[in-house]
């Protein structure tokens, strides 16, 4: 049962790249004998063009990705996940404690100091990376004496990773830029010429250096943006709307909004190409995500520059 969570912001000059800090605790309910009689925690993890950062102690943790057995992994208490083009399940018994961060791809390749290709639709420990720079800083968080020193540490690591880091194709980050600037909705043709490269040149660096190829990572803004203003308020309200109602600023459903102007609203073609989007990404319908416990919330507490409008 998780029954500790608290949320970190990251320093300031962070914070366009760290989706903030959360972190957890979670303990053995009352009456149960063991860790191992623990019935299993199953989340269903949305997709998302960010990568998943989890630092922990104590129980491990299944990743289960259900179009590839091979790029599914078992038995972390500490992993990075790259940007994934479908949903997965998290499975965890027992209990643990840990830090999640949330990182844009290009702050996550230069963190990480390899291409995020390796990385894309895959969950792989830190203990297997080629710097084991992830594997000290999880120890050093466990041993810390409570949260704030914890979010400090995590402040100064990624500091100096940072400062030390080769700087990302300045091309590839402003084609990132250009994507997330507009929610997902520049062509990238457009796009392409934006940067003087070719299509194929820029499918091709995009895809090896930041996880995704550019097309379907801007389907992916687009669907998180449509995620965080859904929430997880499920079915939109049918009540029909007074004469001239406010449209909501942040692009959620209000009252009197159908599935047919919320698609428009975020971006896509009609309803069906965008419960069609959903299906792919969440392996369900939008109406069917307020169902509780039913979705992570990771797309709603993505890095700030994923979702700005």
């Amino acid at each position: 049962m998780l029954d500790e969570v608290r949320v970190g912001v990251p320093a300031p000059r962070l914070r366009p790249v760290v989706g903030g800090y959360l972190g957890y605790r979670e303990h053995v309910p009352a009456g149960v004998a063991s860790a191992r009689a623990t019935p299993p925690l199953v989340r269903h993890e949305a997709a998302g063009a960010f990568v998943v950062l989890i630092l922990g102690w104590g129980a491990p943790l299944d990743v289960l990705n259900p179009r590839s057995a091979a790029h599914s992994a078992y038995r972390m208490d500490s992993f990075v996940a790259g940007p994934y083009d479908g949903y997965c399940t998290t499975s965890t018994a027992g209990a643990g404690a840990g830090v999640e961060l949330l990182l844009t791809p290009p702050a996550a390749r230069r963190v990480l100091g390899m291409p995020l290709g390796e990385l894309a639709n895959r969950a792989v420990a830190v203990g297997g990376l080629p710097d084991p720079w992830l594997d000290r800083l999880r120890a050093r968080l466990a041993g810390a004496a409570d949260w704030p020193h914890r979010f400090a540490l995590l402040d100064a690591a990624l500091d100096a990773r940072l400062a030390d880091a080769e700087p990302v194709d300045p091309h590839l980050g402003r084609a990132w830029d250009l994507l997330t600037g507009s929610a997902g909705r520049i062509g990238i043709g457009a796009l392409a010429d934006e940067l003087g490269w070719s299509r194929r040149h820029l499918a091709a660096r995009f895809h090896r250096e930041l996880g995704l190829g550019p097309k379907t990572t801007a389907r992916l803004l687009r669907f998180q943006r449509a995620y965080a203003a859904l929430g997880r308020q499920g079915v939109v309200p049918a009540a029909p709307a007074p004469p001239g109602r406010p449209r909501p600023v942040d692009g959620r459903p209000g009252p009197g909004d159908s599935w047919a102007e919320l698609a428009v609203r975020w971006g896509y073609y009609d309803q069906s190409h965008l419960i069609r989007e959903f299906r792919e990404f969440t392996g369900t319908t939008p109406a069917a995500l307020g169902r509780p416990g039913s979705h992570s919330s990771n797309p709603g507490r993505a890095p700030a520059g994923t979702l700005d409008a």
